[in-house]
């Protein structure tokens, strides 16, 4: 997964709260739609594009899904972002 699809996924303000209720622990898509004052349609998509980016993983059990945070590419990206940054002694 590319680092645009990252970072286009964290430029909204909405799927970076998404990612900080998962912060919590893992959420079915319905709590997650309780949290917001927007539709459970508005809310997919917003999952979908954390999905796509690989900051999020979902697994299906019974009729629920559930999310949860896939902190490797988190990761991933405050190293690439630390390396940009450099050392202050470089």
């Amino acid at each position: 997964m590319g680092i645009q699809n990252t970072i286009k996924a964290l430029s909204d303000p909405i799927r970076r709260k998404i990612l900080e209720h998962l912060k919590a622990g893992r959420l079915s898509a319905g709590e997650i739609v309780e949290k917001f004052d927007i539709s459970g349609a508005g809310i997919s998509k917003h999952l979908s594009v954390l999905k796509d980016a690989d900051l999020i993983r979902d697994s299906k059990e019974g009729k629920f899904i559930y999310y949860e945070l896939n902190t490797s590419v988190l990761e991933e990206v405050m190293l690439w972002l630390m390396a940009i940054k450099g050392d202050k002694n470089d």
